[in-house]
């Protein structure tokens, strides 16, 4: 009914608590003033009963902590208005299919660890075809044409084999990082940022959707379970 509201909470032990669990590094080393410096700062946020549940050395004179405190904020869910139209996330299969109907030729993409980066972990999670957690790589998905072409590599290279090759999308990776999110990822320049836990088929799906888009193919306003947002 027009007018109704849908007020939520954070949810911790119980409904509607209000408690949150946060994670972060204070540039301090591990001690009894360094929880209390991390206590503090989370009552400095505007968190209530705040406990320090956990604190490890990061590095040296950096300290890894998880606070739990309580919240004291709700929303109206009901009126947030997000147009999209969402639709469940392709499997290999259907993916496949959905490429060789509309798009009738196979999807090249390039990826690497530009620079001096040499973590391939990601890219080959990836691109590779045994893929990551029981999911296929993009090598593995016969209307796919993918190249990993290893780490350290000049962004002019990637470039210039990603013209030689028409490329439909290039894929950087860079050392997992928590500065790195899907939001950053846009405001530098890309389509789109995947963080840690990504399988293949999320990429593979932003890919084809992304290029079904731009072909004219597709509502702009179309996405994904599971797309970065």
């Amino acid at each position: 009914m027009a007018g109704e509201t849908h007020l939520i909470r954070a949810y911790g032990d119980r409904r509607d608590d209000g408690v949150i669990q946060l994670s972060f590094t204070l540039p301090v080393p591990l001690s009894d003033k360094a929880k209390e410096a991390a206590r503090r700062f989370c009552t400095q946020l505007g968190l209530l009963d705040v406990k320090v549940a956990a604190a490890e050395p990061a590095a040296d004179n950096y300290t890894f902590f998880v606070v739990y405190g309580r919240a004291d904020v709700s929303l109206d869910y009901a009126g947030i208005d997000v147009p999209e139209i969402v639709f469940r996330k392709l499997g290999f299969d259907d993916l496949n299919k959905l490429i060789e109907d509309r798009i009738a030729r196979r999807v090249v993409v390039l990826g690497a660890c530009t620079g001096t980066d040499t973590h391939t972990v990601g890219i080959d999670a990836i691109l590779n075809m045994k893929g990551y957690s029981g999911d296929y790589g993009l090598e593995r998905y016969p209307w796919f044409e993918a190249y990993n072409l290893g780490s350290q590599v000049p962004n002019e290279e990637l470039i210039r084999k990603a013209e030689e090759r028409k490329a439909d999308a290039i894929l950087v990776s860079q050392v997992v990082t928590q500065r790195v999110d899907h939001k950053l990822a846009l405001e530098l320049g890309f389509d789109a940022g995947f963080g840690p836990g990504t399988k293949p088929s999320d990429v593979a799906n932003y890919i084809v959707h992304a290029l079904l888009k731009k072909m004219g193919k597709e509502p702009e306003d179309l996405h994904f379970e599971g797309e970065p947002g």
